[in-house]
């Protein structure tokens, strides 16, 4: 992905892509989610959190809410049968449709719908001190699916080989990067064996 070119043609897929789906399917699901997320338990329909993204700079990643309210939302990640989970947030997360807000940050370009995904800064801090070539991830934008997701690398990184995994996968994305191999996972992403492996 270092030819401009490439790039270019990458951002107009975003937005023509993150566009359509904000337009056909974010219009009448959004209404709806909320009146369910708020009904559900007390809090903002949107968690906001800030993820590390393209050279290494920070932004608002933005997803459904899916816990309860809590200190630790920006510290500790959610694990399986995480008693801060809603009712409402199990099925959201389940089935990935609490990603789906990152199409706005996809619109605005904070992300891109298929890149390596984009980590809390604790865990960014963390490792990149242990893993090598750990921030080379951050030479593209962040994606809402890819490589390594697809692949049934997602949910929980209590060990650090689930990490280097991730990094591994993420590493040959963005080495052997084509236009086709994007659509490809975004397909894996929907239908694919490993679509919601994982999903807490």
């Amino acid at each position: 992905l270092d030819d401009l070119t490439l790039r270019l043609k990458k951002r107009a897929f975003d937005v023509v892509f993150s566009s359509a789906v904000i337009l056909f399917i974010f219009s009448w699901l959004l209404p709806l989610l909320s009146i369910i997320i708020k009904l559900n338990s007390k809090g903002p329909v949107f968690f906001v959190q800030q993820r590390t993204g393209i050279n290494n700079k920070t932004f608002n990643c933005i997803k459904f809410r899916t816990m309860k309210v809590n200190q630790e939302a920006d510290t500790k990640q959610a694990v399986k049968n995480d008693n801060r989970i809603t009712s409402i947030g199990n099925f959201l997360r389940k089935y990935n449709i609490d990603e789906l807000p990152q199409f706005f940050n996809v619109l605005v370009g904070n992300m891109s719908v298929v890149g390596p995904r984009p980590h809390m800064l604790k865990h960014t801090e963390q490792y990149s001190a242990l893993i090598e070539y750990y921030k080379v991830r951050h030479f593209v934008k962040p994606g809402i699916t890819g490589w390594a997701q697809v692949n049934g690398y997602r949910g929980l990184t209590d060990e650090l080989w689930k990490m280097q995994k991730r990094v591994e996968y993420d590493m040959e994305y963005l080495e052997n990067w084509n236009f086709l191999w994007d659509i490809k996972i975004i397909v894996m992403t929907l239908i694919g064996k490993n679509a919601y492996k994982n999903a807490m």
